[in-house]
């Protein structure tokens, strides 16, 4: 007997908020770590590409390209007013478009490693600094991944 259509509609939601929680959770067990620029590993540090690399990489198993540039051509463009928990959020603070990434949690909050003598930390995002420098936001689904697995 086939399923019906609404726990259809819930398992996916289900599904999407456990894979959410899953970043979220990797993510900030990071808090605290330093930056370091090129950093790719919470033992030696990480730049924003390089944690959103090792949370994806962690949780979900995905392998992310290197630079935040790269990461803004996967998944599809979200509306910042449609951003789900474990979107990525990209801003442009190197004088160019998609120079820094993080990962939303939600309430406007994301999670990022934001440059030298920084470390990994949650921010909110109605700061004037983020808010002028915001450049769009991307959603990886399961179907884009398992692309990339193949």
């Amino acid at each position: 007997m086939p399923e019906p259509e609404p726990n259809k509609v819930l398992a996916k939601i289900n599904n999407f908020t456990d894979r959410a929680t899953t970043l979220a959770i990797e993510a900030m067990s990071l808090i605290g770590i330093h930056y370091q620029r090129g950093g790719t590993s919470p033992e030696h540090g990480l730049d924003c590409s390089g944690l959103v690399r090792y949370v994806f990489k962690e949780a979900w198993g995905a392998e992310l390209p290197r630079t935040s540039a790269e990461i803004s051509k996967m998944g599809e463009n979200i509306p910042r007013q449609e951003l789900q928990p474990g979107d990525l959020v990209f801003f442009n603070t190197l004088k160019h478009a998609f120079s820094h990434v993080g990962i939303y949690l939600g309430d406007n909050k994301f999670i990022h490693s934001p440059s030298a003598g920084g470390v990994v930390r949650i921010e909110s995002m109605d700061l004037s600094y983020w808010k002028a420098r915001f450049n769009g936001g991307r959603r990886l689904n399961e179907n884009e991944q398992a692309k990339k697995d193949r």
